[in-house]
């Protein structure tokens, strides 16, 4: 079924240009510049986080850091700041009553770390600089985790 019109060819029912079915002409005139892959690339990117266990170092390990417990113990509130930036929470936080301790229990929530919200008080509210310095040393353990970059191709059968 051809209909022949005053402006060109054109078969009835056929794919307009860059439909479908193209004439040899027409491929002619559009070579190929890339050739399609054999399927999707994509990646993925794997964070390990060490979690699980005891605290890393002792409440009194005083020595395992000893510019962090410099600052814990002539500025103690500058350390809270900086524990409040590295956990990602607001600089405001530690100006709340009782911020020390919720992050000490969610510090040991997140990382599996044994213990019990009692503990936590005990320790927050007796040993307060020594709390800080021993939260500060924790997350510059647990924080430091290796990512896997992987990239896949999948292939069409």
């Amino acid at each position: 079924m051809i209909q022949m019109e005053d402006a060109g060819e054109q078969e009835v029912g056929a794919p307009e240009k860059g439909c479908g079915n193209w004439s040899n002409q027409e491929i002619a005139q559009h070579p190929v510049i890339t050739q399609p892959g054999l399927g999707e690339t994509t990646m993925t990117v794997t964070t390990i986080m060490q979690t699980g266990g005891d605290w890393n170092t002792s409440l009194f390990n005083v020595c395992g850091d000893v510019p962090t417990c410099l600052m814990g113990a002539f500025v103690p509130c500058c350390l809270d700041l900086s524990l409040a930036h590295q956990y990602g929470e607001c600089l405001c936080l530690p100006l709340l009553p009782g911020s020390t301790l919720a992050m000490r229990v969610g510090m040991r929530e997140r990382f599996k770390i044994r213990g019990s919200v009692c503990e936590d008080w005990v320790t927050v509210y007796c040993c307060y600089p020594l709390a800080v310095c021993q939260m500060i040393r924790e997350m510059k353990r647990r924080l430091k985790c290796q990512m896997y970059t992987v990239s896949t191709a999948l292939q069409s059968s």
